[in-house]
Protein backbone atom coordinates (compact mmCIF):
# COMPACT_ATOMS: atom_id res chain seq x y z
CA UNK A 1 0.00 0.00 0.00
CA UNK A 2 1.46 3.64 -0.86
CA UNK A 3 1.73 6.21 2.21
CA UNK A 4 0.71 9.68 0.81
CA UNK A 5 1.39 12.66 3.22
CA UNK A 6 0.52 16.69 1.56
CA UNK A 7 2.86 19.38 2.09
CA UNK A 8 2.01 23.30 1.42
CA UNK A 9 5.37 24.33 0.19
CA UNK A 10 5.60 25.73 -2.81
CA UNK A 11 8.09 23.77 -4.78
CA UNK A 12 9.58 21.34 -7.17
CA UNK A 13 12.01 18.89 -6.08
CA UNK A 14 14.24 16.87 -3.69
CA UNK A 15 17.88 16.06 -3.00
CA UNK A 16 19.83 14.08 -0.35
CA UNK A 17 21.89 15.32 2.22
CA UNK A 18 23.82 14.08 4.97
CA UNK A 19 22.42 15.18 8.92
CA UNK A 20 24.80 16.21 10.92
CA UNK A 21 25.84 13.55 13.39
CA UNK A 22 27.43 15.57 15.75
CA UNK A 23 29.81 14.23 18.29
CA UNK A 24 31.96 10.66 18.18
CA UNK A 25 32.25 7.50 20.00
CA UNK A 26 35.45 6.70 18.10
CA UNK A 27 38.50 8.83 17.85
CA UNK A 28 39.02 6.45 14.48
CA UNK A 29 36.28 8.21 12.67
CA UNK A 30 37.64 10.71 10.10
CA UNK A 31 36.16 13.12 7.28
CA UNK A 32 37.12 14.29 4.09
CA UNK A 33 35.35 16.67 2.10
CA UNK A 34 36.06 18.53 -1.12
CA UNK A 35 34.94 19.41 -4.76
CA UNK A 36 35.24 16.36 -7.73
CA UNK A 37 33.17 16.12 -11.16
CA UNK A 38 31.92 19.55 -10.77
CA UNK A 39 29.91 18.51 -7.33
CA UNK A 40 30.58 17.96 -3.97
CA UNK A 41 31.96 15.33 -1.61
CA UNK A 42 31.86 14.20 2.11
CA UNK A 43 32.69 11.42 3.02
CA UNK A 44 32.59 9.84 7.05
CA UNK A 45 34.89 6.65 7.73
CA UNK A 46 36.07 4.66 10.66
CA UNK A 47 40.03 3.93 10.13
CA UNK A 48 42.96 4.41 12.13
CA UNK A 49 44.50 5.32 8.53
CA UNK A 50 44.09 8.50 6.28
CA UNK A 51 43.31 7.11 3.29
CA UNK A 52 42.86 10.47 1.45
CA UNK A 53 44.91 9.37 -1.41
CA UNK A 54 43.02 6.34 -1.90
CA UNK A 55 40.03 8.71 -2.13
CA UNK A 56 41.91 10.81 -4.88
CA UNK A 57 43.26 7.53 -7.14
CA UNK A 58 39.43 6.35 -7.17
CA UNK A 59 37.78 9.80 -8.28
CA UNK A 60 40.67 9.81 -11.35
CA UNK A 61 39.93 6.00 -12.44
CA UNK A 62 36.46 7.00 -12.32
CA UNK A 63 36.70 10.06 -14.40
CA UNK A 64 39.11 8.83 -16.75
CA UNK A 65 36.71 5.86 -17.61
CA UNK A 66 33.34 7.58 -17.35
CA UNK A 67 33.93 11.40 -17.66
CA UNK A 68 32.03 12.66 -21.20
CA UNK A 69 34.04 15.99 -19.80
CA UNK A 70 37.42 14.69 -20.14
CA UNK A 71 38.49 14.67 -23.63
CA UNK A 72 40.95 11.40 -23.03
CA UNK A 73 38.36 9.65 -21.11
CA UNK A 74 37.28 5.90 -22.22
CA UNK A 75 33.74 7.31 -22.75
CA UNK A 76 35.03 10.07 -24.69
CA UNK A 77 36.93 8.67 -27.05
CA UNK A 78 34.50 5.72 -27.78
CA UNK A 79 31.96 8.95 -28.42
CA UNK A 80 34.18 10.47 -31.14
CA UNK A 81 34.58 6.70 -32.54
CA UNK A 82 38.45 7.07 -32.23
CA UNK A 83 38.00 3.76 -30.29
CA UNK A 84 35.89 0.85 -29.74
CA UNK A 85 38.05 -0.54 -26.96
CA UNK A 86 36.19 -0.70 -23.09
CA UNK A 87 37.94 -0.51 -19.75
CA UNK A 88 36.25 -2.41 -16.49
CA UNK A 89 34.32 0.01 -15.03
CA UNK A 90 32.83 0.78 -18.36
CA UNK A 91 31.78 -2.30 -19.25
CA UNK A 92 30.38 -2.71 -15.19
CA UNK A 93 28.43 0.93 -15.97
CA UNK A 94 26.84 -0.13 -19.52
CA UNK A 95 25.68 -3.53 -18.47
CA UNK A 96 23.78 -1.92 -15.56
CA UNK A 97 22.51 0.69 -17.54
CA UNK A 98 21.29 -1.66 -20.10
CA UNK A 99 19.71 -3.10 -16.66
CA UNK A 100 17.88 -0.21 -15.84
CA UNK A 101 17.10 0.37 -19.46
CA UNK A 102 15.32 -2.70 -19.22
CA UNK A 103 12.95 -2.72 -16.41
CA UNK A 104 12.17 0.87 -17.01
CA UNK A 105 11.07 0.12 -20.43
CA UNK A 106 13.48 2.79 -21.92
CA UNK A 107 13.04 5.92 -19.45
CA UNK A 108 16.25 5.63 -18.59
CA UNK A 109 19.14 5.45 -21.22
CA UNK A 110 22.33 6.98 -21.26
CA UNK A 111 22.95 7.42 -25.45
CA UNK A 112 20.01 10.12 -25.03
CA UNK A 113 23.12 12.18 -24.59
CA UNK A 114 23.01 14.11 -28.19
CA UNK A 115 19.65 15.34 -26.52
CA UNK A 116 21.36 16.33 -23.51
CA UNK A 117 23.90 18.31 -25.43
CA UNK A 118 21.41 20.23 -27.47
CA UNK A 119 18.97 20.70 -24.64
CA UNK A 120 22.50 22.74 -22.88
CA UNK A 121 23.05 20.12 -20.01
CA UNK A 122 25.45 18.20 -21.38
CA UNK A 123 29.47 18.25 -22.34
CA UNK A 124 28.98 19.77 -25.54
CA UNK A 125 27.86 23.59 -25.92
CA UNK A 126 24.36 24.37 -28.01
CA UNK A 127 23.14 27.50 -28.23
CA UNK A 128 19.48 28.50 -28.32
CA UNK A 129 16.42 26.25 -27.83
CA UNK A 130 16.93 23.29 -30.54
CA UNK A 131 14.44 23.09 -33.56
CA UNK A 132 12.28 19.67 -33.96
CA UNK A 133 14.12 18.31 -36.84
CA UNK A 134 17.18 18.96 -34.41
CA UNK A 135 15.16 16.62 -31.91
CA UNK A 136 14.23 14.86 -34.33
CA UNK A 137 17.81 13.81 -35.56
CA UNK A 138 18.98 13.41 -32.37
CA UNK A 139 16.38 10.85 -31.67
CA UNK A 140 17.48 8.52 -34.11
CA UNK A 141 20.81 7.92 -32.23
CA UNK A 142 18.62 6.92 -29.01
CA UNK A 143 18.90 3.23 -27.84
CA UNK A 144 21.39 1.75 -25.77
CA UNK A 145 19.86 -1.61 -26.71
CA UNK A 146 21.43 -0.76 -30.49
CA UNK A 147 25.11 -1.43 -28.74
CA UNK A 148 26.70 -4.50 -27.47
CA UNK A 149 29.94 -5.75 -26.02
CA UNK A 150 32.33 -8.21 -27.85
CA UNK A 151 34.19 -9.02 -25.02
CA UNK A 152 36.33 -5.76 -24.56
CA UNK A 153 34.73 -3.87 -27.47
CA UNK A 154 31.69 -1.74 -27.74
CA UNK A 155 29.48 -2.60 -31.02
CA UNK A 156 27.39 0.37 -32.18
CA UNK A 157 24.35 -0.28 -34.39
CA UNK A 158 24.92 3.56 -35.80
CA UNK A 159 29.12 5.27 -35.19
CA UNK A 160 26.83 8.69 -34.47
CA UNK A 161 25.65 6.93 -30.84
CA UNK A 162 27.03 8.45 -27.96
CA UNK A 163 27.10 7.96 -24.39
CA UNK A 164 26.38 10.41 -21.30
CA UNK A 165 26.63 8.21 -18.10
CA UNK A 166 26.42 11.39 -15.42
CA UNK A 167 22.82 10.00 -14.15
CA UNK A 168 24.52 6.58 -12.80
CA UNK A 169 28.20 7.71 -12.59
CA UNK A 170 28.11 9.54 -9.50
CA UNK A 171 26.46 6.96 -7.49
CA UNK A 172 29.00 3.93 -8.93
CA UNK A 173 31.85 6.94 -7.59
CA UNK A 174 30.31 6.31 -4.51
CA UNK A 175 29.88 2.53 -4.42
CA UNK A 176 33.59 2.28 -5.70
CA UNK A 177 34.69 4.71 -2.56
CA UNK A 178 32.69 2.37 -0.44
CA UNK A 179 35.06 -0.61 -2.05
CA UNK A 180 38.39 0.37 -1.56
CA UNK A 181 37.05 1.51 2.34
CA UNK A 182 36.51 -1.86 2.25
CA UNK A 183 39.87 -3.32 0.83
CA UNK A 184 41.18 -1.46 3.85
CA UNK A 185 39.23 -2.52 6.35
CA UNK A 186 36.53 -0.11 6.73
CA UNK A 187 33.33 -0.99 7.02
CA UNK A 188 31.83 1.90 9.14
CA UNK A 189 30.99 4.70 6.36
CA UNK A 190 29.02 7.33 4.43
CA UNK A 191 30.61 8.05 1.42
CA UNK A 192 28.46 11.17 -0.59
CA UNK A 193 29.01 12.99 -4.46
CA UNK A 194 26.64 15.23 -4.91
CA UNK A 195 23.58 14.31 -2.85
CA UNK A 196 24.26 10.40 -3.89
CA UNK A 197 25.07 8.43 -0.89
CA UNK A 198 26.38 5.00 -0.24
CA UNK A 199 26.20 3.92 3.54
CA UNK A 200 28.03 0.66 5.56
CA UNK A 201 28.28 -0.24 9.51
CA UNK A 202 27.31 2.49 11.79
CA UNK A 203 27.96 6.20 12.48
CA UNK A 204 29.78 7.47 15.09
CA UNK A 205 27.31 7.29 17.51
CA UNK A 206 26.91 3.49 16.55
CA UNK A 207 23.99 3.57 14.94
CA UNK A 208 22.20 3.41 11.45
CA UNK A 209 23.29 6.54 9.03
CA UNK A 210 20.60 9.57 9.55
CA UNK A 211 20.51 11.03 5.60
CA UNK A 212 18.02 13.90 5.37
CA UNK A 213 15.86 14.14 2.51
CA UNK A 214 15.33 18.16 1.46
CA UNK A 215 12.29 19.53 0.64
CA UNK A 216 12.75 20.37 -2.91
CA UNK A 217 12.59 24.72 -3.13
CA UNK A 218 12.90 25.56 -6.79
CA UNK A 219 16.11 27.27 -7.54
CA UNK A 220 18.74 27.71 -10.88
CA UNK A 221 20.82 29.85 -8.32
CA UNK A 222 21.75 28.83 -4.94
CA UNK A 223 21.30 25.61 -2.81
CA UNK A 224 18.49 25.49 -0.04
CA UNK A 225 18.04 23.16 2.43
CA UNK A 226 14.62 22.06 4.44
CA UNK A 227 13.94 18.92 5.65
CA UNK A 228 11.25 17.08 4.36
CA UNK A 229 12.48 13.80 5.98
CA UNK A 230 15.28 11.49 7.50
CA UNK A 231 15.83 8.47 6.38
CA UNK A 232 17.76 5.66 8.50
CA UNK A 233 19.96 3.45 6.83
CA UNK A 234 22.52 1.47 6.37
CA UNK A 235 24.67 -1.57 3.71
CA UNK A 236 22.74 0.39 0.55
CA UNK A 237 22.82 3.55 -1.54
CA UNK A 238 20.13 6.43 -1.75
CA UNK A 239 20.05 8.84 -4.46
CA UNK A 240 17.68 11.24 -5.43
CA UNK A 241 17.28 13.02 -8.70
CA UNK A 242 14.78 16.05 -9.41
CA UNK A 243 14.39 19.15 -11.75
CA UNK A 244 14.41 22.25 -8.83
CA UNK A 245 17.64 23.42 -9.38
CA UNK A 246 18.74 22.55 -12.73
CA UNK A 247 16.96 23.82 -15.86
CA UNK A 248 17.28 26.64 -18.18
CA UNK A 249 14.98 29.34 -19.31
CA UNK A 250 13.70 28.95 -22.79
CA UNK A 251 11.40 30.80 -25.01
CA UNK A 252 8.82 27.90 -24.50
CA UNK A 253 9.24 28.39 -20.60
CA UNK A 254 11.87 26.28 -18.16
CA UNK A 255 13.38 23.18 -19.60
CA UNK A 256 14.45 20.61 -17.10
CA UNK A 257 17.87 18.77 -17.19
CA UNK A 258 15.61 15.52 -17.00
CA UNK A 259 15.17 14.79 -20.88
CA UNK A 260 12.60 12.07 -22.47
CA UNK A 261 14.78 8.93 -24.61
CA UNK A 262 11.09 9.16 -25.78
CA UNK A 263 9.80 12.34 -26.75
CA UNK A 264 13.62 14.05 -26.84
CA UNK A 265 12.36 16.94 -25.18
CA UNK A 266 11.89 17.91 -20.68
CA UNK A 267 10.29 15.28 -19.45
CA UNK A 268 7.00 16.41 -18.40
CA UNK A 269 5.47 14.07 -15.42
CA UNK A 270 3.64 15.24 -11.98
CA UNK A 271 6.58 13.75 -10.40
CA UNK A 272 9.33 16.52 -9.14
CA UNK A 273 11.75 14.41 -7.05
CA UNK A 274 12.21 10.62 -6.74
CA UNK A 275 14.57 9.73 -3.86
CA UNK A 276 15.05 5.46 -4.01
CA UNK A 277 17.29 3.58 -1.59
CA UNK A 278 18.53 0.19 -3.50
CA UNK A 279 21.60 -2.35 -2.94
CA UNK A 280 23.61 0.10 -4.23
CA UNK A 281 24.27 3.75 -4.94
CA UNK A 282 24.80 3.40 -8.72
CA UNK A 283 21.61 1.15 -8.97
CA UNK A 284 19.86 4.25 -6.72
CA UNK A 285 21.12 6.71 -9.02
CA UNK A 286 19.97 5.36 -12.08
CA UNK A 287 16.27 4.02 -10.69
CA UNK A 288 15.75 7.37 -9.15
CA UNK A 289 16.65 8.95 -13.02
CA UNK A 290 13.99 6.45 -14.55
CA UNK A 291 11.46 7.69 -12.07
CA UNK A 292 11.98 11.39 -13.21
CA UNK A 293 10.70 9.97 -16.97
CA UNK A 294 8.26 7.60 -15.97
CA UNK A 295 4.99 8.54 -14.81
CA UNK A 296 4.15 8.04 -10.95
CA UNK A 297 2.01 5.38 -10.96
CA UNK A 298 4.78 3.47 -13.79
CA UNK A 299 7.69 4.54 -11.34
CA UNK A 300 5.99 3.21 -8.36
CA UNK A 301 5.04 -0.33 -9.76
CA UNK A 302 8.83 -0.47 -11.13
CA UNK A 303 10.45 0.16 -7.48
CA UNK A 304 8.01 -2.20 -5.89
CA UNK A 305 9.05 -4.76 -8.45
CA UNK A 306 12.72 -4.59 -7.37
CA UNK A 307 13.67 -6.58 -4.20
CA UNK A 308 15.74 -4.41 -1.93
CA UNK A 309 14.13 -1.65 -3.36
CA UNK A 310 12.20 1.41 -1.91
CA UNK A 311 11.27 5.60 -2.85
CA UNK A 312 9.98 8.86 -2.08
CA UNK A 313 8.37 9.96 -5.09
CA UNK A 314 7.25 13.86 -4.80
CA UNK A 315 4.08 14.80 -7.02
CA UNK A 316 3.34 18.37 -7.73
CA UNK A 317 -0.19 19.28 -7.25
CA UNK A 318 -1.40 22.93 -8.12
CA UNK A 319 0.27 24.82 -4.68
CA UNK A 320 0.99 21.31 -3.03
CA UNK A 321 3.43 18.75 -3.02
CA UNK A 322 1.83 15.12 -2.18
CA UNK A 323 4.91 12.43 -1.53
CA UNK A 324 4.18 9.20 -1.86
CA UNK A 325 6.19 6.34 -0.19
CA UNK A 326 6.48 2.62 -1.66
CA UNK A 327 6.73 -0.13 0.94
CA UNK A 328 10.03 -0.38 3.27
CA UNK A 329 11.33 3.04 2.57
CA UNK A 330 13.33 3.95 5.56
CA UNK A 331 11.48 6.48 7.51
Amino acid sequence: MTTRLTSTIMAVAAVILLAGCGGSRDTDYRKAEGIVWATTYHITYRSPLDLDDSLQIVFRQVEESLSPFDPTSTVSRINRGESAITDTMFRHIFNASCQVNAISHGAFDPTVAPLVNLWGFGYREHGGEPTDAQIDSALQLVGIDRCHLDKDKLVKQHPGIEFNFSAITKGYGCDMIGEMLRRNGCTDYMVEIGGEVAVSGSNPHGTPWRIMIDSPDESNREVRHRRLAVAEITDCGVATSGNYRNYRDTGSGKAWHTISPVTGRPAITTTVSATVVAPSAMLADALATACMAMPLDSAKAMIERLPGTSALLVERRDSSLQVTITPGFPI
